[in-house]
C-alpha cells in the first residue's frame, strides 16, 4: 500500500488562507485519485507550506469499456464519424443488440503515472481566494511564489512538472527536497517519506501540524499567565492566526506601562490584537492586567530578554497612539458630533448616516413603550448611537464602534441607560454574542436592525443566494434573538410599516417590503433547525396565519410540539391527516363540503360520539387560543383522539346513500375547521 507525500512550499501564505488551502488540496487530490482508492488522508498547513499524506493502491486496474455507436444499418457517414472519432476501423467494431459497439481495453495505470498526470492541471487551477504572478511571466499563479514541490510515492520521486507547452511553469518540478525554519535552519534537505519529513522538519524547528502549534500557543501562554496569577482573554481566532504565522511558536509575557492602564480595556485589547497579534491578560476579577502575551517564531539565544524588550517598546508606541485618540475624542462632546453624520453617505438611495439616525430615533421612540423603556432615553441613545463613527478611535479601530460611543457618553455625563444602549445597540454581533436586556438598549438595538432591514429591502438590496453584503440575515436573526430571549410581544409587520414611513418617498411602497415578514420567518426556521427544534411545526402553525408576534408563534409551536410528542398527539395527527386527505379528494368531486352536519342523519354511535366531542372541543379550543392558553388548547384537541379512532374504524365516510356521505363529509369538515385553528397539519412531518 504505497504512501503519497505531497508538499507545496512557497513564500509566506496569509494565515487566513492556510487551512482552506490544505483542505482544498486534500479534497482535489483524493477526488482525482479516486481510482486508486485513497485513504488515511491527512492535510497540513503552515506559514510556508500546505501538504498532505495518504495511502493508496499501487495501480489503477485495467478494464474494458464498451462504446456504443450507430445502429446497424445506419448511414455510412454516421459509422465513419464514429470510427474516426475513436481512431479505429470498422473491423474493430462488433454488433451487439442491433448496435455497432467498440470494446476498448484500458490497460492498468501505475499510481506514479496517474499522480504525474493529475497534479499539474490540478495545481494550475487551484482555488486560492487570491493568487499572484511572479518572475519571468509564466502563466502559473499561486497564493505566493511557489518555490518547491516535494512529491514522493513510497519514497520515490514522482515525475511531476508544471511545464505546459512553451510555459515552463517557473521551472518547477517535483523532487525530495524541503526546507526548515527560515532563520534557524535555512537551506534544503532531502526526505524519504512522510515520517522522515515530519521529524526532519521538527528537528529544524518547523511543526507541520497546525493543531500542535495551536496547542503550544494556548498552553504556553496560559501557563505563563498562571505563574503570575493571571489568565489569558480567550480569543480562538487570534490563536488560529498566530498558529498560521509561526512555524516554531515560543510564548512570552511582556509588561504594559502603568501609565496606559487607564485606557479602556477594549482599546488595549483591540490595539494589541489588530496591530501586533498580542494576547490580553486579566486578573481573576476580570479587570485588565498590566501584562500581555505574544508568540515568537523561534527560541532566542538570550532566553527572550531582548525579544520581550522590543515588543514592549512597540506596544508603548501603539498605546501612545491610542492615548492620543482617547484624549482628543473626549475633548469634544459626543452630542456635538451628530451633525457630522450628515456628511457620511449611508447608501446612495437611502441618504446619509445623519438621515438614518433620525429614522432610528423616531423608531426607538415608538418602540420604547412596547418594551418598557422611557421614550426620551431611547431617543437620546438612538441620536448618539452612531456619533462615534466620527471619532479618531473608531476610525483607527472600527471594531470599537458603539463601545467607544458608550465611554464618551459616560464622560459627557449622559445617563447610564443611554451610555449602555450605545454600547449594546449592535448586539448580538454574532451567534455567541449575548443580546441586550435593558429596555433602552432593546429599543435602540431593535430600531437599528429594523431600519437596516426595511431600508435595504426598500432599496432593492435584499440578500440573494450566498451574498449578503449588508448583513441583513444577521440583522434578522438579531431581531429574532432579542425578541425571543426577552420574551417580547411585538407585531413585526406593524413595525416594518412604521420603519418604512420615513424612507424617501419613492421607496415607501417598494414591492420588496412585502417580502420582509417571510424573510424573518425563514430566518426563524433556520434558527430553530440549528437548535434541533421542529421547524416543520413552526411552518404548520404559521401557515395561513398572519400573526407576526414571534413570542406567541413560538408558544403555539412549543405547545403543539409537546402534544405531538405524546401517543394521543401522534394518533390525532394521523387521524386529522386522514380526514384532510378524504376531504381533498371528495371536494374535487362535488365540494366544498362545508356546512353544519344534520344530527338526524347520524346512523352509527361513532358518528354521534365524534359530533358531540366536536361540539365540546371546538369552543374550548377557540377560547383557549383566544386567551393564549395554547397548552390547554392542545389538551382539548387531544381529547378527540378516542372518538376519531372509533369513527374511522367503524364508519364508512363514502356511504352509498348520498345524504349520509354528504353529512359525514360535513362532520369531517368540522374537524378540519377545528384543526385549522391550531395549525396546518399537512405540513407536519411524520
Amino acid at each position: 500500500m504505497p504512501e503519497l507525500l505531497l508538499e507545496l512550499f512557497s513564500e509566506e501564505i496569509p494565515a487566513r488562507m492556510q487551512a482552506r488551502g490544505a483542505d482544498d488540496l486534500l479534497r482535489l487530490v483524493t477526488e482525482a485519485l479516486a481510482p486508486l482508492n485513497p485513504r488515511d488522508a491527512t492535510a497540513f498547513a503552515g506559514p510556508r507550506r500546505i501538504a498532505l499524506t495518504l495511502m493508496l493502491d499501487g495501480t489503477v486496474p485495467g478494464t474494458t469499456i464498451a462504446e456504443r455507436g450507430p445502429r446497424e444499418g445506419a448511414p455510412e457517414k454516421a459509422l465513419a464519424g464514429f470510427t474516426r472519432k475513436h481512431g479505429v476501423i470498422q473491423d474493430d467494431l462488433v454488433l451487439e443488440n442491433g448496435f455497432w459497439v467498440l470494446n476498448r481495453t484500458v490497460p492498468p495505470v501505475e499510481a506514479a503515472t496517474r499522480i504525474a498526470e493529475i497534479l499539474p492541471p490540478l495545481l494550475r487551477r487551484f482555488p486560492w481566494p487570491k493568487s499572484m504572478r511572479w518572475g519571468d511571466g509564466s502563466a502559473f499563479t499561486w497564493v505566493r511564489p511557489l518555490r518547491r514541490i516535494l512529491c514522493l510515492l513510497d519514497g520515490e520521486v514522482v515525475d511531476v512538472t508544471l511545464a505546459e507547452g512553451e510555459d515552463d511553469g517557473h521551472g518547477l518540478h517535483a523532487d525530495r527536497l524541503t526546507e526548515g525554519h527560515r532563520f534557524t535552519a535555512p537551506g534544503a534537505f532531502a526526505v524519504t517519506g512522510a515520517a522522515d519529513w515530519r521529524e526532519g522538519l521538527r528537528a529544524r524547528q518547523v511543526l507541520v501540524d497546525a493543531a500542535e502549534r495551536r496547542a503550544l500557543i494556548e498552553d504556553g501562554t496560559a501557563r505563563l499567565a498562571a505563574e503570575e496569577g493571571l489568565r489569558i482573554v480567550a480569543d480562538p481566532g487570534l490563536v488560529d492566526e498566530v498558529a498560521g504565522l509561526t512555524e516554531w511558536p515560543v510564548p512570552f509575557l511582556g509588561r504594559i506601562d502603568e501609565t496606559f492602564m487607564d485606557l479602556p480595556p477594549e482599546v488595549m485589547q483591540v490595539s494589541m490584537r489588530v496591530n501586533q497579534r498580542y494576547f490580553a491578560l486579566v486578573r481573576d476579577d476580570g479587570s485588565a492586567a498590566p501584562r500581555f502575551a505574544f508568540v515568537a517564531n523561534l527560541q532566542p539565544e538570550d532566553g527572550g530578554a531582548l525579544t520581550i524588550a522590543g515588543n514592549e517598546r512597540v506596544l508603548r508606541a501603539r498605546f501612545a497612539d491610542a492615548r492620543h485618540f482617547w484624549d482628543l475624542d473626549r475633548a469634544r462632546p459626543l452630542a456635538n458630533r451628530v451633525a457630522a453624520l450628515d456628511a457620511i453617505v449611508f447608501h446612495a438611495a437611502l441618504g446619509s448616516q445623519g438621515e438614518r439616525v433620525q429614522r432610528i430615533v423616531r423608531l426607538a421612540g415608538l418602540l420604547a413603550p412596547m418594551v418598557g423603556a422611557p421614550a426620551a432615553a431611547a431617543e437620546r441613545a438612538a441620536l448618539l448611537a452612531k456619533a462615534d463613527l466620527t471619532t479618531g478611535m473608531v476610525g483607527e479601530f472600527p471594531e470599537l464602534q458603539g463601545v467607544m460611543g458608550s465611554y464618551y457618553a459616560r464622560h459627557d455625563g449622559e445617563p447610564a441607560s443611554v451610555a449602555t444602549a450605545i454600547a449594546e445597540h449592535y448586539m448580538p454581533r454574532g451567534q455567541t454574542d449575548g443580546v441586550p436586556t435593558a429596555p433602552v438598549s432593546i429599543a435602540v438595538a431593535l430600531a437599528d436592525k429594523l431600519d437596516s432591514l426595511t431600508a435595504f429591502f426598500a432599496a432593492g438590496e435584499k440578500p440573494g443566494g450566498s451574498g449578503d453584503p449588508y448583513a441583513l440575515r444577521r440583522a434578522a436573526l438579531g431581531i429574532i434573538r432579542i425578541i425571543r430571549e426577552n420574551a417580547l410581544r411585538l407585531d413585526l409587520v406593524r413595525l416594518f410599516v412604521l420603519a418604512a414611513e420615513p424612507l424617501p418617498e419613492p421607496l415607501r411602497d417598494a414591492p420588496d417590503l412585502a417580502l420582509l415578514p417571510g424573510f424573518v420567518a425563514e430566518r426563524l426556521r433556520v434558527q430553530l433547525r440549528a437548535e434541533g427544534a421542529r421547524h416543520d411545526i413552526l411552518a404548520a402553525v404559521s401557515s395561513g396565519n398572519e400573526d407576526s408576534d414571534i413570542t406567541r408563534l413560538l408558544a403555539r409551536t412549543d405547545a403543539l410540539a409537546a402534544m405531538l410528542a405524546t401517543d394521543d398527539g401522534q394518533n390525532l395527527l394521523a387521524a386529522t391527516k386522514r380526514a384532510a386527505n378524504i376531504l381533498r379528494i371528495e371536494d374535487r368531486k362535488d365540494g366544498p363540503h362545508d356546512g353544519t352536519p344534520d344530527p338526524t342523519l347520524y346512523e352509527q354511535p361513532e358518528e354521534r360520539d365524534l359530533a358531540n366531542m366536536l361540539l365540546e372541543v371546538i369552543p374550548a379550543v377557540e377560547a383557549a387560543i383566544a386567551n393564549e392558553r395554547y397548552t390547554d388548547a392542545m389538551r382539548e384537541a387531544a381529547r378527540l383522539r378516542p372518538a376519531l379512532d372509533r369513527f374511522f374504524e367503524a364508519v364508512t365516510v363514502n356511504a352509498d346513500r348520498a345524504e349520509l356521505r354528504l353529512n359525514r363529509l360535513r362532520l369531517l369538515a368540522e374537524l378540519r375547521r377545528m384543526t385549522v385553528l391550531i395549525a396546518d397539519f399537512s405540513q407536519i412531518e411524520g
